[in-house]
């Protein structure tokens, strides 16, 4: 669902190059509509400029404690911050910005492209996303874990759960390669109604079915199951994943620091066959069920 409202709230943290993916991991867990780095033409050492969308201004009080929970998380100190500031935005200076930055991202057989951008298919499966207020565009690390594992593992044949699709790359993925029983979900409507209209784009509207919410017991069990989450949503949910998982649980928006919690999870419930993959500060998890 696109805004109609005039303005947006950003909340700007300029810190150091090597802190910006934790301020933006920061910016997520404030449930940001959309995160934004301006690291165009600044040298290596430069600080950068992180900025966060909102539809209503946050406390800067608020930002200013999950960006230092989310430094430390990543093994920084405050002093990586220079300034943290609020302000508002004009909607078509925030499209207009998506523009100037955003390109296409390649990940295995996919390209992952914005609508305005010129990609020559050449035997590979493009994915058109619009710049919507909502997480997932493919160039985070996460993102591209998930479309790796499906490019490499998804059968057409298979069964398919998306358990938080966001813009609806992954469930979007995996009807490219030829999938129709592809079910996906999300607690935030607006992604959901975000994720139809992707589906729409890329014409593959009638092989996904789209609901509101999380899973539940009721739910039948899925060959393949993504989970691209976080690791605090993830670790409550783990067991209802597992059981509605028949063949595979790919989950992703995982810390390299927090391998352990879901390695111990995971240990705890008799589970060592997985693997583990990184991408700079991020890991995806993928359990063969059978």
């Amino acid at each position: 669902m696109k805004n109609t409202v005039n303005k947006w709230f950003v909340a700007e943290v300029v810190c150091s190059a090597d802190a910006a993916e934790a301020v933006e991991s920061a910016f997520n867990v404030l449930d940001a509509l959309g995160t934004e780095i301006d690291s165009l033409r600044k040298a290596k050492d430069e600080p950068l400029c992180v900025s966060g969308y909102f539809e209503t201004a946050p406390a800067l009080g608020e930002v200013r404690a999950a960006v230092e929970e989310s430094l430390r998380i990543y093994g920084f100190n405050a002093g990586s911050i220079v300034s943290i500031t609020i302000k508002d935005v004009e909607q078509t200076d925030w499209l207009a910005e998506w523009k100037k930055h955003w390109k296409a991202t390649e990940i295995g057989r996919f390209v992952i492209a914005p609508p305005w951008e010129d990609v020559a298919e050449g035997g590979r499966f493009v994915i058109r996303i619009e710049p919507n207020m909502a997480f997932g565009t493919g160039t985070h690390e996460t993102t591209k874990l998930c479309v790796k594992k499906i490019d490499e593992l998804y059968r057409p044949e298979q069964s398919f759960l998306d358990v938080g699709t966001g813009t609806g790359i992954l469930a979007i993925a995996a009807a490219k390669l030829g999938g129709t029983r592809i079910v996906a979900c999300d607690t935030d409507i607006d992604s959901v109604a975000i994720a139809r209209e992707n589906a729409i784009l890329n014409g593959v509207a009638d092989a996904i079915e789209y609901f509101d919410g999380s899973i539940d017991d009721a739910m039948p069990v899925f060959d393949f199951v993504c989970a691209n989450l976080t690791i605090d949503v993830i670790l409550p949910i783990l067991d209802l994943l597992l059981s509605k998982s028949g063949q595979v649980l790919l989950l992703s928006g995982i810390l390299v620091e927090q391998k352990d919690l879901i390695a111990d999870a995971l240990a705890e419930r008799g589970i060592a066959d997985y693997t583990v993959e990184a991408d700079g500060e991020w890991i995806s998890v993928l359990v063969n069920i059978s």
